[in-house]
């Protein structure tokens, strides 16, 4: 895997903020939809698409790609709108968000969209899919075959027994290029994680069921890059990184707020603003911090 210099670390700063107006652009539209992991994920997202993932836009079904599964399919937005700016599909067709007839389904459904490697929506299932898509692999060629594999999951899937069942299999197969990235952000539907049902002590959990662990950043691009390069240097268990992020990433009215998991903006809390400001505010804040990241690198 590429180093990271400080020229590419200074364009996926830009990019990932890109991302994220995007994200809130396709909400606005939708009038539906969730805002807070979406934007806390971008950051990942864009360093998995511009750096690290083997893919070609050009040709999404290419045998020889890297898979990335999504499990959380609630937050598409990100994985849409980063899969739109890496050229898998037009930048105004993420305007078609949850409409009728559209290829971008609330969840990602991959008979509607080739580039999707799953369909997801029904938490706690993307760790299983990407299992059998690694043990699958791992059959076909009768070892590793070089491609890598990695599931995007939220934290409060966590909750789900069949998360764990993966997980078993998992560590059981040696599947050691298969990397699980779990969103850290502390939050559900309802409520904080902690309060609804703990997690912690997380690591020494997937510790506990033989899985190479690392916590990190999730919002620091060289720590993404180490971790997941760390991850495919391992090479007798499967890798999970918990990345902790701030859900609502870039919109100061929607950090860390749980109300924000699972609501558009003009439809979110509006203690600190009306609804029918929210979403030119968060575009202006987005906007404000492109404009800064500009300056600080020009």
């Amino acid at each position: 895997m590429l180093q990271l210099t400080n020229e590419k670390i200074k364009w996926m700063e830009g990019k990932a903020n890109e991302i994220r107006q995007s994200i809130i652009e396709m909400l606005i539209e939708a009038g539906s939809g969730h805002s807070a992991g979406p934007l806390g994920m971008a950051d990942i997202f864009t360093t998995l698409y511009f750096h690290i993932l083997k893919h070609d836009p050009t040709n999404p079904s290419w045998t020889d790609r890297d898979r990335l599964v999504l499990s959380n399919g609630h937050i598409a937005p990100v994985l849409y709108a980063t899969m739109a700016h890496a050229g898998y599909l037009k930048l105004e067709e993420l305007k078609t968000l949850r409409k009728f007839g559209t290829k971008l389904q609330g969840h990602p459904h991959r008979e509607y969209l080739p580039a999707l490697e799953n369909s997801s929506g029904p938490l706690g299932s993307g760790l299983s899919q990407a299992v059998g898509m690694c043990l699958a692999d791992k059959i076909d060629h009768g070892k590793y075959s070089g491609k890598q594999f990695y599931c995007l999951m939220s934290d409060g899937e966590l909750e789900e027994g069949n998360t764990w069942e993966a997980v078993m299999l998992g560590a059981k197969e040696r599947l050691q290029n298969l990397t699980a990235i779990v969103d850290r952000n502390n939050i559900q539907i309802e409520g904080y994680t902690e309060d609804i049902m703990p997690l912690e002590p997380l690591k020494q959990k997937w510790e506990a069921f033989n899985w190479h662990v690392q916590t990190i950043d999730g919002h620091n691009f060289q720590d993404i890059v180490k971790a997941v390069g760390e991850a495919q240097a391992v090479f007798d268990r499967p890798s999970v990184i918990i990345a902790n992020t701030i859900p609502g990433k870039g919109v100061s009215f929607m950090e860390r707020r749980y109300e924000w998991h699972g609501n558009p903006p003009g439809k979110g809390p509006d203690d600190v603003v009306p609804k029918d400001k929210q979403g030119i505010t968060a575009l202006k804040e987005l906007r404000t911090l492109e404009g800064k990241i500009k300056s600080e690198h020009e």
